[in-house]
């Protein structure tokens, strides 16, 4: 029996093809003591030699012209002194959103495939489409870790299912269930740059202007990157790292420092237009496109800039001025980590990919442009008088802005479309920048074969000298779809190894096989809410992108069969990649009555002392509904009393609390209306029972209720909500107890506002709407349609 076992673990220790790898057998040999016997440690796994480090970034929401080496007008020093030591892909795609590109990237496997098909809130009930990213798609960092590499994320993690994301997890797809021993970052689609909700592996941390009134995401998550590097490099620095950095920049909010700003007044002035045909110009001059390539043309559905007036124009050319400012401040940050990965000891040796967008640049905030982005998702626009008032505040902490779809589709240039739009190279064409001194000399040579975000793990893996695994942690793994780029770091014209692609979001598809590309668009992206079309009645396009790099020229009628043969290859693809059902629902997917959650089905919630963070989706959501809030409190001194006994939101939200010894409750209507009310006196010491109590009476979708206060039963104050928040308060704030984290949802106090008493309980209860059962289904309906989850 002994000598059986000794061969199986030998055996099974030979078997490279799974992981985790098995701990080694005993080598050495025991007698009954010591001074007779022979000790054998197990080694720590060691990285084949010579395996590189390997420094991944991605940057959100950024179209293909938005930096200088590909033609952008906006100055990208930083980026521009990497694409000057490495190499241009101009031929490398996306999936045109933010959690399916993620997914893709960190998996080598199509977006469907591992259930990210959309954004994590917006996950439905179907394979593809589930946001349950399992085990047999394991991820990069998992593979390396498990082959001697150390392995950190920073910045933005948008792939854990939105009922996951809570302090209680669970933390299988959370970034250091996934591999990454170290993360520092938030876990969402977007997050305020001046009060980001931030977690150190899983847990939650406070900084931001409430605690530095200098405070500033980007800047704070390089730091954390620097820190950890040098960390690396002190403690094992001949042991090869694998660095994932995703800040939140570019995706709105446009958070940057006033002074970087104004350095682009007036710098856009020119409009939009202008803006793509200079663009354009300089893409020609750069030979970063081929030099037949077309401009294509503005979609009708969006505004020439001359037609617009004096005021419009002077809004829209701030929202540029502020979008660049953002990016030249990321581009700042991004030159400090690369100065400290050249500052390594294995600087020659280290891999650095830049993916310069996750999709194209974001039409989200609608063809105005928005000064509250979550006003926006909820189905409220702002009016130009608005945007006009914040316009010189734009970037700062007072606005979450969002500039016009038609600036988004301005630094997509050359091609149609934008974000979402995965039909077509607006959606998912991006720059990308390889780098690796030790290997090769790039000095901005172009690239131009066709690869996708499916590419980068199999070229990690091959870099690296790692085969992919059969299985990790016993599951059998899905193969890698996609091939290593690898060859192409020495050989320009090294053959095309990526034939065939899909792309599919919100029902925009498209099918990519040897130059061809069939597209289907299917409605606008900047409306959110509402039916876009059958699918049937969509227009099919084709282009040989080989010769039309641009998509410019449509060849549909003069080429049908070869259209019908790509539709058939679609169809192929779709069912082999779990991409079926279709689905062109956006905002009504927030709301999915199958889809797991703590709160499902309760109508009586208790909470207590020290319960923060909580996610508002998994708090209680009495949004445009009647309920109560009881807080069971304890007060030592009735003219000091203050604090937050419950807040939920930011930028759109509530806050039930205590000021100066009054009670009181602001309702915040995403900044557009602030409703206050305020006790008539102030609480008395020792035990209270305070209460808010809402009467929904609403008949349309926005529309408000009554309100009034109670102090140990008796009403003390009462008012009038012409509006609440119906859908979504926020993309990353939370639910808080006791205080209110990150961006207060008041404007009536400071920082985070901690109570100063005892909080006993805060209690709340559902009602049964006072309307008619037809106007509650209308308004609920009208809610699930509306409801915006960010990515």
């Amino acid at each position: 029996m002994r000598v059986f076992i000794i061969i199986l673990l030998v055996s099974t220790y030979s078997f490279s093809q799974n992981l985790p790898k098995p701990t080694p057998p005993f080598n050495g040999k025991i007698e009954t003591t010591y001074k007779t016997s022979k000790p054998d440690f197990p080694q720590p796994i060691t990285a084949p030699s010579g395996a590189p480090n390997v420094l991944l970034i991605l940057i959100d929401d950024l179209g293909f012209g938005g930096t200088q080496p590909f033609g952008g007008l906006i100055p990208t020093p930083n980026i521009d002194r990497l694409a000057k030591k490495g190499l241009l892909y101009n031929r490398f795609h996306t999936t045109a959103l933010c959690s399916p590109t993620r997914a893709a990237l960190l998996t080598g496997r199509n977006h469907h495939q591992s259930g990210n098909a959309g954004i994590t809130e917006g996950s439905t009930g179907f394979p593809g489409y589930d946001s349950f990213w399992g085990q047999e798609n394991a991820a990069i960092p998992e593979i390396l870790k498990d082959n001697g590499y150390n392995t950190a994320a920073f910045g933005k993690w948008h792939n854990t299912p939105d009922w996951e994301t809570s302090p209680l997890g669970p933390f299988d797809r959370w970034p250091t269930g996934k591999g990454f021993e170290r993360f520092y970052g938030f876990i969402g689609g977007e997050t305020n740059q001046y009060y980001p909700q931030l977690y150190q592996n899983i847990q939650p941390i406070e900084k931001g202007i409430t605690h530095d009134p200098n405070y500033l995401l980007t800047p704070d998550l390089t730091n954390e990157a620097i820190s950890w590097l040098g960390n690396q490099n002190s403690i094992a620095p001949d042991k090869p790292w694998f660095m994932y950095f995703a800040p939140g920049a570019m995706h709105s909010p446009h958070h940057a420092p006033k002074e970087y700003i104004d350095r682009f007044k007036g710098k856009f002035d020119m409009g939009w237009d202008k803006f793509r045909e200079e663009v354009y110009a300089n893409q020609l001059k750069k030979g970063i496109i081929p030099a037949n390539t077309k401009l294509t043309a503005r979609p009708a559905e969006m505004p020439a800039w001359e037609s617009l007036s004096a005021d419009d124009k002077k809004v829209y050319a701030r929202q540029m001025e502020t979008f660049a400012g953002f990016l030249a401040h990321l581009d700042e940050n991004i030159g400090r980590l690369l100065d400290a990965v050249e500052n390594s000891p294995n600087a020659d040796n280290t891999m650095i990919i830049a993916i310069l967008g996750d999709n194209g640049c974001s039409p989200e905030g609608g063809l105005k442009g928005t000064v509250n982005n979550m006003a926006t998702q909820n189905g409220f626009p702002d009016d130009m008088p608005t945007m006009l008032k914040a316009n010189e505040g734009l970037g700062g902490p007072e606005h979450e802005n969002n500039f016009s779809a038609c600036w988004a589709w301005a630094v997509d240039a050359p091609f149609q479309w934008t974000k979402e739009v995965a039909s077509h190279l607006g959606g998912t064409r991006n720059g990308m920048i390889v780098s690796w001194p030790k290997k090769f000399k790039g000095n901005s040579e172009i690239r131009s074969q066709f690869y996708h975000v499916v590419d980068i793990a199999p070229t990690i893996y091959d870099a690296a000298g790692i085969k992919m695994p059969e299985s990790v942690q016993g599951i059998k793994q899905v193969p890698l779809v996609g091939t290593s780029i690898v060859p192409t770091f020495t050989a320009a014209k090294s053959p095309e190894t990526h034939h065939t692609q899909y792309f599919e979001i919100f029902g925009n598809r498209a099918i990519y096989n040897d130059g061809w590309i069939a597209t289907a668009r299917h409605g606008l992206p900047w409306v959110l809410v509402g039916k876009k079309g059958d699918f049937e009645n969509d227009k099919w396009e084709l282009y040989n992108i080989d010769n039309d790099f641009s998509e410019a020229n449509d060849l549909a009628a003069q080429n049908p069969e070869k259209l019908k043969e790509l539709q058939k290859l679609f169809d192929l693809q779709a069912k082999e990649n779990q991409v079926y059902p279709l689905d062109d629902r956006f905002a009504e997917r927030a709301v999915v009555p199958e889809r797991p959650s703590v709160t499902k089905g309760k109508t009586d919630f208790t909470y207590y002392s020290g319960a923060v963070r909580i996610p508002e989706g998994s708090a209680p959501n009495i949004k445009a509904k009647s309920h109560i809030i009881t807080a069971n409190i304890e007060i030592s001194n009735s003219d000091k009393a203050q604090g937050v006994l419950v807040a939920a939101g930011g930028s759109g939200g509530y806050s039930f609390f205590i000021k100066d010894g009054y009670l009181m409750y602001e309702n915040n209507f995403f900044s557009k209306e602030r409703n206050v009310i305020k006790s008539s006196d102030k609480l008395p010491k020792g035990k209270v029972t305070a209460v808010f109590e809402y009467t929904h009476t609403g008949k349309k979708y926005g529309e408000g209720g009554t309100a009034r206060l109670l102090i140990n039963g008796k009403e003390v104050a009462k008012g009038v909500f012409a509006h609440v928040p119906p859908a979504r308060y926020s993309a990353t704030e939370t639910f808080d107890i006791g205080e209110d984290t990150g961006e207060p949802a008041s404007t009536q106090y400071k920082d985070n506002f901690a109570f100063n008493g005892r909080i006993e309980s805060v209690n709340f209860k559902l009602l049964p709407a006072p309307v008619s059962n037809e106007v509650q289904a209308k308004t609920q309906q009208q809610q699930k349609k509306a409801k915006k989850a960010i990515e």
